[in-house]
C-alpha cells in the first residue's frame, strides 16, 4: 500500500516540478496567437475553454490503455508501477507536451508533418503513412472492441455487426462534425465518468480489505506465468503503452493544439492529461494485482478467460464498485475506447487535409477524405482482432520513438536541453526494435540474440540521427536568422 501511495504523490509532483521544468525549456510564449484564433473555422480550429479541453484530451489519449493495459501489465507484478511513474513523467508526458506545443507552433499541423520539419521530407513521407496506418488500427480496434463488449454487457440483445454498424454511424458523424458540435458536448461527461470509475476504485483499495504489493528488490522481477516467453524488457514496456508513453497521443494533441486559446495552457493539457492517466493506470494495475488475490491469481484468472482484459476490467468494476460500477464501467470501459476511436478517424481525416491541402471547412471535402478510411477499417474488422492488436501495440510505441526523435532534433537546432528526450528516445528505441525482434508477430528470435539485435539497431539509429542533426543545425540556425 505504500508504495502505491508514493508512486501517487510521485506522479502528482512530477508535474509541478518536471512539468514546470519542461515548459522553462520549450519557453512559452503568452503573448503569441495560437492557431485556434490566428485560423478560425469553426469545424477543426475552434476556441475552447482550457477545461473542456482538457477533459477532451484526458479522453482521447486514454481509451482503454490505461485500464486494459495496466491490467496486462499487472500480470508482470508491482515493476508495472515503476514503469507507469517514471514512464509517465520522464517520458510519456514530455512526449505529449512537446509533440503538442510544437503542433501549436506550426498552425496546428498533424504530427507527420512536425516530423518532416525537423526530420526532413523522407521520414515525413514514412510517417504519413505510418500514422494514417496506426489510426486506422485504432480506429478497427475500437470499432470492434466496444461492440463485443456492449453485446457481452447485453447477453446477445443484437447481433455483433449492429453493434459495429451503430459505433461506425457515430464514428461518422463524429469526423465529420465540427468538434465543438458532439465531440466537444460529449467528451466531457465520459471525462468525468471515467475519473469518477478511478476514484472509485481508489477509495475501494485504500479502504477495504485489499493488500497491494509492496515495491521493493524482491518484486522487481517477471512474475508472468511463462517469463522466457514475455520477458520483462521489453514485454512490459509495449504493453502497458497509454499509462506510460503512446505514439497515440502524439496523433491526438494536434486536434486540441487547434482549439487551445494560450500557450500557458499547454502545461494543464499535454503534460497534466499524460500524469492524470498514469494516476489512473497505477489504480488499475494495483486493483488488478488485489482484486483476484495476488498477481499470481491474476495470472491464473486471466489464463483462464482467454487473457481478455475486457472481462477482468468488468469483474473489478461490478465487486469493488458495486451497483453503480455497472453503470461506471458501461460509461467507462465502453465509452472510453469509443472515443478514441472516433479522434483517431478525424486525426487521420486531418492528417490527410494537411498531405492533400484539403480545405477542410466543406462538407464535400471531408466525405471525400474520410469515406475510404471508414470502408477500410470496415475491411479490417474481418481480420482477427488479436492480431491487429499486437500490430498496434509495437507500430504505436515505435511512433513514440520517432516523435521523441524528432523532439531531440528540435531541441538541438534551437540549442536547448535536448537530454529531456535523448534519453528516453534511445530507450524506446531499444524497447522497440527488442520488440519485433521477439514477439511472434515480428522475427521470434531468442531472447539473447534479440537483446543484442536490438542493441545493435539502437546504437546504428543513434549514430544516423546525430550524422543528420550536426548536418542539419547549420541550415536551420541560418534560416531562424534570415526569418528573424
Amino acid at each position: 500500500m505504500v508504495s502505491f501511495i508514493v508512486s501517487i504523490i510521485v506522479l502528482i509532483t512530477g508535474y509541478f516540478i518536471y512539468g514546470r521544468i519542461i515548459e522553462r525549456i520549450f519557453d512559452i510564449d503568452t503573448e503569441r496567437k495560437t492557431p485556434a484564433v490566428l485560423l478560425r473555422d469553426d469545424i477543426d480550429f475552434v476556441p475552447l475553454p482550457q477545461w473542456r479541453v482538457f477533459l477532451i484530451q484526458f479522453l482521447n489519449i486514454a481509451g482503454l490503455g490505461p485500464i486494459f493495459g495496466a491490467i496486462a501489465g499487472a500480470m508482470f507484478g508491482p515493476a508495472a508501477f515503476l514503469w507507469i511513474v517514471l514512464g509517465s513523467i520522464f517520458a510519456g508526458a514530455v512526449h505529449d507536451y512537446f509533440s503538442g506545443m510544437l503542433s501549436l507552433r506550426h498552425n496546428g499541423l498533424s504530427i507527420s508533418e512536425v516530423v518532416g520539419i525537423y526530420l526532413g521530407p523522407n521520414v515525413k513521407q514514412i510517417m504519413r503513412l505510418f500514422t494514417v496506418a496506426l489510426l486506422i488500427f485504432v480506429g478497427t480496434v475500437f470499432l470492434v472492441g466496444p461492440a463485443k463488449i456492449i453485446n457481452g454487457m447485453t447477453g446477445d440483445m443484437w447481433n455483433l455487426w449492429i453493434w459495429v454498424g451503430v459505433i461506425l454511424a457515430y464514428y461518422i458523424l463524429s469526423t465529420l462534425l465540427p468538434i465543438d458540435k458532439l465531440i466537444s458536448k460529449l467528451y466531457p461527461i465520459f471525462g468525468m465518468a471515467m475519473l469518477l470509475m478511478a476514484i472509485g476504485l481508489l477509495v475501494a483499495l485504500l479502504f477495504g480489505d485489499y493488500k497491494i504489493p509492496e515495491l521493493n528488490p524482491g518484486n522487481l522481477r517477471n512474475m508472468t506465468t511463462n517469463p522466457d516467453e514475455t520477458p520483462l524488457f521489453p514485454i512490459l514496456f509495449v504493453t502497458i503503452a497509454c499509462g506510460a508513453i503512446s505514439g497515440f497521443h502524439s496523433t491526438q494533441s494536434p486536434l486540441m493544439a487547434r482549439c487551445i486559446k494560450n500557450e500557458r495552457c499547454g502545461r494543464g493539457i499535454f503534460f497534466g492529461t499524460m500524469i492524470t492517466e498514469g494516476v489512473v493506470a497505477l489504480i488499475w494495475a494495483a486493483a488488478a494485482m488485489t482484486f483476484f488475490g495476488n498477481v499470481s491469481e491474476l495470472n491464473n484468472a486471466m489464463l483462464a478467460n482467454d487473457n481478455n482484459a475486457a472481462w477482468a476490467a468488468n469483474e473489478i468494476s461490478l465487486h469493488m464498485l458495486g451497483g453503480i460500477g455497472g453503470i461506471l464501467a458501461l460509461l467507462g470501459i465502453v465509452a472510453a475506447p469509443i472515443t478514441s476511436g472516433d479522434t483517431a478517424f478525424r486525426s487521420a481525416r486531418l492528417i490527410l487535409s494537411d498531405i492533400f491541402k484539403s480545405n477542410q471547412k466543406k462538407i464535400k471535402n471531408r466525405l471525400y477524405i474520410s469515406i475510404p478510411l471508414f470502408v477500410l477499417a470496415f475491411a479490417l474488422t474481418q481480420m482477427d482482432f488479436g492480431i491487429i492488436w499486437r500490430y498496434f501495440a509495437w507500430s504505436n510505441q515505435t511512433l513514440a520513438t520517432v516523435v521523441l526523435w524528432t523532439i531531440t532534433a528540435y531541441l538541438i537546432f534551437e540549442s536547448k536541453a535536448y537530454w529531456v528526450t535523448l534519453f528516453p528516445a534511445i530507450f524506446m528505441t531499444m524497447v522497440c526494435s527488442t520488440y519485433i525482434l521477439i514477439a511472434p508477430e515480428g522475427f521470434e528470435l531468442a531472447n539473447d540474440i534479440a537483446y543484442w539485435g536490438g542493441a545493435l539497431i539502437t546504437l546504428c539509429t543513434i549514430i544516423l540521427f546525430w550524422t543528420y542533426v550536426t548536418r542539419k543545425k547549420a541550415v536551420f540556425r541560418s534560416m531562424k536568422e534570415t526569418f528573424s
